[in-house]
């Protein structure tokens, strides 16, 4: 693609700029690239990339599955273009472009990993050629950003370039059948003991076949729509597993990946389904690079959970979990709800979630409360929930309609005052489910519960 006056003008004014920027200490990772397609609006388009570029996308688990390639990758002395300080947008990836080039717009690297928000695609898909584009999961999530699966799933349709190999999660009736025109490579995880037979969530996004409008029957169900389905009056059905994990083994934290005939051990660094997918995803695309089964297993061993994602600490022995729970998104949360229910012990649970705190910006809907599983959080187990913040009326009623009593429920406006109830009598675990805009808050509720726990 020939380049131009204005592709330099760009290029030129965006490099000064991020200059610029760091200079006074100003975040550069989103501005030059909002520049950069200002002036050229097909900048993407001419400059020059990496030859191998690996792309993420997905509902939930993106930035986890970005973080864990990038990072086994340095430790293996990979040298790659990444969005990890910046965001996942168009003008995203175009400053990671930039870095990545000469004055005159040379690549500089020869491989690149990029986090890509589902919705972007058509911004960044007929400019940018993925070698790789992994997609973790495809659910509902905010109906003001996301309208519905099926809305995102088209749109990731029409933009991936054919020429794309797609990594996809196979039990995931809707991630694994975007793009079919596109060569695909999927990766899952194998019946396990937990599975049931019906669905037990509120939210099930794909319930009838897209072909013939069958009603499907599903072999198993994970949670919601993940599992293994057919249809009875037509031929489609989840696909065969390229990457299948096995032998799932939480007590020793192992899981062997078969691919063909081939069967690796590797070592997991989480007992959370979430994170096991993950993980699984994570492999799929190392071996897919190149990488060996020790390569990636050192590397792996080494990993954690990032802080801002989950953390865990044990203070005159109770343990105070931090864990990220999406606010505006249903499956996520419910996740995690499904998570501390079945965690051992006694617990109490802190709720600093999306429409329930300051941090939420501009959304008056609260609709999503009501295809999230509260009703996991209805368990004996669960000793007293705590939920504050500027919708904490909303969260009530929705705890209410699960049907928690009253009597185990703190409610009240200011947050860090509600900890002040927290009771510690028999607890084992102390729970802080958190929005992903609430870090600070996280933060400080945190604080207060282990100053509790030390005096």
């Amino acid at each position: 693609m020939k380049k131009g006056l204005k592709f330099y003008i760009a290029l030129w004014g965006a490099k000064v700029g991020t200059v610029v920027l760091k200079i006074f200490r100003r975040n550069a990772s989103f501005f030059p690239g909002k520049f950069a397609i200002k002036v050229c609006k097909d900048f993407i388009g001419k400059i020059e990339k990496p030859r191998t570029i690996v792309a993420v996308t997905g509902t939930n688990g993106k930035t986890t599955v970005c973080n864990m390639i990038e990072d086994i990758l340095k430790d293996n002395n990979y040298i790659f273009i990444d969005n990890k300080y910046g965001s996942n947008i168009d003008a995203g990836v175009a400053t990671s472009l930039i870095n990545g080039v000469t004055m005159m717009g040379k690549a500089k690297k020869d491989l690149a990993v990029f986090e890509v928000d589902e919705r972007s695609s058509p911004r960044i898909y007929p400019y940018m050629t993925p070698t790789y584009l992994v997609c973790t999961n495809l659910f509902r999530d905010s109906l003001m950003r996301n309208a519905h699966t099926e809305f995102i799933s088209e749109i990731l349709t029409k933009s991936i370039p054919k020429e794309t190999t797609l990594i996809l999660n196979g039990d995931d009736l809707i991630a694994s059948n975007i793009a079919p025109q596109n060569n695909r490579i999927y990766f899952g995880i194998d019946r396990l003991d937990t599975d049931g037979d019906k669905c037990i969530n509120i939210a099930r996004d794909i319930i009838v076949c897209p072909k013939c409008n069958s009603k499907l029957v599903y072999d198993y169900v994970r949670y919601n729509h993940i599992g293994k389905a057919h249809c009875p009056n037509c031929d489609f059905k989840s696909p065969d597993i390229d990457y299948l994990a096995t032998n799932l083994d939480l007590e020793n934290m192992k899981l062997t990946l078969k691919n063909g005939e081939l069967e690796e051990e590797y070592d997991l660094i989480s007992d959370n389904i979430i994170n096991i997918y993950n993980i699984v995803t994570v492999i799929t695309v190392l071996k897919q690079l190149g990488l060996s089964r020790d390569q990636i297993n050192d590397s792996l061993k080494k990993q954690k959970i990032v802080d801002t994602r989950y953390s865990e600490e044990i203070i005159n022995g109770v343990k105070v979990i931090t864990h990220l729970a999406k606010g505006m998104n249903p499956i996520a949360c419910s996740r995690v709800f499904d998570y501390v229910r079945k965690y051992k012990g006694k617990k109490a649970v802190i709720l600093l979630l999306d429409d329930l705190h300051e941090a939420a910006k501009g959304s008056e809907n609260t609709a999503w409360q009501y295809d999230t599983d509260y009703e996991f959080l209805n368990d004996d187990s669960i000793t007293q929930i705590i939920i504050a913040g500027a919708r904490y009326l909303d969260g009530l009623v929705r705890l209410e309609i699960a049907g928690i009593s009253k009597d185990k429920i703190v409610y009240q406006r200011d947050e860090l005052s509600a900890v002040d109830k927290l009771n510690l009598n028999g607890v084992d675990t102390v729970f802080v489910l958190h929005d992903l805009y609430a870090i600070k808050l996280k933060e400080a509720v945190k604080a207060k519960v282990e100053l509790m726990l030390r005096s």
